[in-house]
């Protein structure tokens, strides 16, 4: 499915180093540090919130202040845990985790919203939690969709990953005033009922895990916070169309106000994927972007044939789960944009973002 107008996005990622790897003796860390989400506190500092992975596979979201040299970042000081897998859609009878958050800063709210992964009892589900300084977090739950009877399904079915809210309000093509949000249904029902099998919606042909879009309509966040987990008005946006993303797509950092319109950095992925509980060692994940229309994000007008990054370093190709570059947030220091992300879902690394 085609859905972009040109494979020109004038923009380049450039390794700047890594900025976190596992702390030695921390048991929380044992088994990686990785695809972190960012934001500033009241005072302007900036923190990165990583999923930090324990023996066992059990996630937390973490947080560390980031240490920057000659407007550079360069290392971490850690503050501690936020968020820890500590409620009942959290833990499954065999797994838990709060994994891979994304947070976007709302100034119309004036609060952190951050998307995140919680491993419950059914598997991957997206949740909610918002913040005004970082530190401390108030879960909203669980995401729920409402129905569209022209897609002919319940997405509520569905696992879903890789989901990040716009940081503006924006026009829903009905017309309402919403906050967008980007989100990856995974189709196949087998994962949690053996036999249902891959069910994808009316009018969709490619079974390949996609980028969507839904929306909030502002007006019942006003009245409601809690509504910013019940997501309306879904709707297809990008699908894989290249070689680096054979396999699959799925979102990253926050999309960020450029000149041509809204900047999306998403990950493609090839190689073959075992089940959604287990950890995915025959992948390849590389970073590559798309440009969204900045009146209306849910039209693509331009897309990246080639990745911006793929697994090329020692850092990037070896790991818990080798060849993996996985870019989940972005920030501006002095200037110039750095985007963060996983290396091998072990280490974290850094690029800057340049304008061709």
């Amino acid at each position: 499915m085609t859905s972009a107008t040109t494979t020109t996005v004038p923009y380049r990622l450039e390794r700047a180093g890594i900025v976190m790897q596992p702390e030695p003796g921390n048991e929380l860390e044992a088994e990686g540090v990785l695809n972190p989400a960012s934001g500033r506190t009241p005072e302007g500092d900036l923190y990165l919130l990583p999923r930090l992975v324990a023996t066992g596979n059990v996630s937390r979201v973490g947080l560390v202040r980031v240490v920057i040299d000659d407007g550079v970042p360069v290392g971490v000081e850690r503050e501690g845990v936020v968020l820890e897998p500590d409620r009942g859609f959290e833990r499954g009878a065999h797994n838990a985790g709060v994994e891979d958050p994304r947070v976007t800063f709302i100034p119309s709210l004036g609060l952190h919203v951050m998307t995140y992964v919680a491993y419950g009892p059914l598997g991957p589900r997206t949740a909610i939690a918002v913040s005004s300084d970082l530190r401390e977090w108030r879960r909203l739950g669980p995401v729920t969709f409402s129905y569209d009877d022209a897609l002919d399904i319940d997405l509520n079915l569905f696992h879903n990953k890789d989901t990040v809210f716009f940081p503006e309000q924006v026009v829903a093509p009905d017309g309402t005033l919403s906050y967008a949000v980007l989100h990856r249904p995974m189709w196949d029902l087998g994962e949690t009922k053996p036999g249902e099998g891959v069910r994808v919606p009316a009018g969709i042909t490619d079974q390949r895990q996609s980028i969507w879009i839904s929306y909030v309509p502002v007006s019942a966040v006003e009245r409601d916070l809690s509504e910013l987990t019940r997501w309306t008005r879904h709707r297809f946006l990008a699908g894989p169309e290249f070689t680096f993303e054979e396999l699959k797509i799925g979102g990253g950092p926050a999309p960020l106000r450029v000149p041509e319109g809204w900047l999306l950095i998403h990950h493609g992925v090839t190689g073959t994927i075992d089940s959604a509980f287990s950890q995915q060692q025959k992948v390849n994940y590389a970073a590559g972007a798309i440009l969204l229309d900045g009146d209306d994000p849910s039209k693509v007008i331009a897309r990246t044939a080639e990745p911006l990054l793929a697994p090329e370093t020692d850092d990037e190709r070896s790991g818990i789960v080798p060849n993996v570059v996985f870019p989940t947030a972005i920030e501006q220091i002095d200037g110039q944009h750095f985007v963060f992300y996983g290396m091998a879902d072990s280490k974290i690394g850094v690029a800057r973002l340049v304008r061709t």
